[in-house]
């Protein structure tokens, strides 16, 4: 594990951080993904998410005491295998979120979710009751986007992950690998 970043200030409610778990890609990866999002129709009033903030999330956590985040980072480091996800399939959801999904679930990355959710567990911390689906977030209010035509054909080095507060913007706490 890295060095956890500098304290990002409290959230609204002054004691409480909102975090998740997220594999992050690296510029090129960004850039990639940008490009191929390049091609998509947008409806108007479409948000698309910042590139900045382009991620796969491994686990949304949610809000937890600030007094915990140092001890929640500590109990987060696990192994992290490197691995490569396809992505290629490009869908709209319900509620508008256009997404880029793995054309499979690598079992690296099914194996980094488990047994992040088991220290979860340890940590005492509530896990999704529904079925992790990996993907990445391209655009929000998108219902009628239209994808293009050919599939994405992406390739993502994961070498690792981290742990992310999410307060107005995202600041990565610890990055592990």
């Amino acid at each position: 594990m890295n060095a956890p970043a500098a304290a990002a200030p409290p959230d609204a409610a002054g004691s409480n951080a909102r975090l998740f778990l997220a594999l992050w890609p690296d510029p090129a990866t960004v850039e990639a993904i940008l490009a191929w999002r390049s091609q998509w129709l947008w409806p108007p009033g479409c948000a698309a998410v910042d590139p900045g903030r382009l991620h796969l999330t491994l686990h949304f956590i949610g809000s937890v005491p600030a007094a915990r985040v140092a001890e929640i980072a500590q109990g987060l480091a696990a192994p992290c295998p490197r691995f490569e996800i396809e992505f290629g399939s490009a869908q709209v959801w319900p509620r508008g979120i256009a997404l880029l999904s793995p054309l499979a679930v690598p079992a690296e990355l099914d194996a980094l979710h488990t047994a992040l959710g088991h220290r979860l567990a340890a940590l005492g911390l509530a896990l999704e009751d529904r079925p992790y689906r990996p993907h990445v977030t391209l655009a929000r209010k998108a219902a009628a986007a239209r994808p293009p035509a050919a599939d994405a054909a992406l390739g993502w080095a994961v070498r690792g992950y981290s742990l992310v507060r999410s307060a107005g913007g995202y600041t990565r706490i610890a990055d592990y690998g």
